[in-house]
């Protein structure tokens, strides 16, 4: 996911004395909650050329294209699963839609119009086909609620590899970063990351967010111990990067 473009906000935000009166002035946990996300079906989240939508348990056999990909789980907590898993996986994670409490997500699918779903590019262009196609889902972004209480938003991103270095991981993380903010309003949002992995770290800085840990040993998985990267934004560096 990593992305040669310039930064959207700055991304370091230095700590000054008034900081605490700057939090005080941000007002106390506000989140527009309850939220569900099934109004993004009608309405979805649009850019330059993708377009994001609820996640829906047909995504399954695209979601599975990268699903399967070792590279692609070396960075992620997933397990490798056989396709039926993987289908269950992608249900589960479809049905998703409303964050109310602490744990609560929902996963947009990141769709590329006019590239059709690998359900799709196989069969007849007949004019009934073309009328029921379906654009090919080539990642997925999920919002997930770290705190209701503190007001606080984790975002998480998976682009397949075939897709990525083209900027869409970038467009899709923007307009998800912009969104939270702008229609959930979190004091803070942040990202967890495998603390090797790169690419995302890249794409974390160019939304703006700075690296506030690396948590040490935090996860075992592949059979060995993984370093996790925190990465954070506040809502009030977010608005003062648009002014």
């Amino acid at each position: 996911m990593h992305e040669n473009a310039t930064p959207d906000l700055a991304t370091t935000t230095p700590i000054t004395a008034d900081r605490a009166a700057a939090a005080a002035a941000d007002g106390p946990p506000a989140l527009r909650f309850p939220f569900d996300a099934a109004a993004l079906t009608e309405t979805p989240l649009t850019t330059e050329r993708l377009v994001l939508r609820p996640l829906e348990a047909s995504d399954a056999a695209d979601v599975f294209e990268y699903q399967r990909i070792p590279d692609v789980l070396k960075y992620l907590p997933w397990p490798l699963r056989d396709r039926a898993e993987a289908y269950e996986h992608t249900a589960k994670r479809a049905a998703a839609r409303v964050l109310e409490s602490d744990g609560d997500f929902f996963v947009l699918a990141m769709t590329l119009p006019g590239t059709p779903s690998v359900d799709d590019a196989g069969s007849d262009a007949s004019a009934s086909a073309a009328a029921t196609a379906r654009d090919r889902v080539i990642g997925d972004m999920m919002v997930r609620v770290s705190s209701a209480k503190h007001a606080q938003l984790e975002l998480g991103w998976v682009v397949h590899p075939d897709f990525q270095g083209k900027g869409y991981a970038r467009e899709a993380a923007v307009a998800i970063r912009d969104f939270a903010f702008e229609t959930l309003h979190p004091h803070r949002i942040q990202a967890f990351l495998d603390a090797r992995n790169a690419a995302s770290a890249a794409l974390c800085e160019r939304l703006g967010m700075r690296r506030e840990a690396t948590i040490l040993e935090e996860q075992y998985n592949d059979g060995e111990w993984q370093d996790t990267a925190l990465y954070g934004l506040l809502r009030r560096e977010w608005a003062a990067a648009r002014e």
